[in-house]
């Protein structure tokens, strides 16, 4: 599965980075993801675009998991 790491990174990259993941059509993919503003900013995306995701918080980080 690829795993998209976003950790460290600002906005607008982190959804820039799950764009071209979605863009590429592996499904599923998880996405990394370690500050609350890109987490809200790819739930925002996800969602307003009709993506199938599940998100998983562990430790103060979020593993989204896209699936078709």
């Amino acid at each position: 599965m690829k795993t998209v790491d976003t950790r460290g990174l600002s906005c607008p990259e982190p959804v820039l980075l799950v764009k071209k993941a979605i863009s590429e059509g592996e499904y599923p993919f998880v996405v990394l993801v370690d500050d609350a503003t890109p987490n809200e900013n790819i739930r925002r995306f996800a969602n307003n675009n009709g993506y199938t995701f599940e998100v998983v918080e562990e430790n103060g980080e979020y593993k989204f998991t896209f699936t078709k």
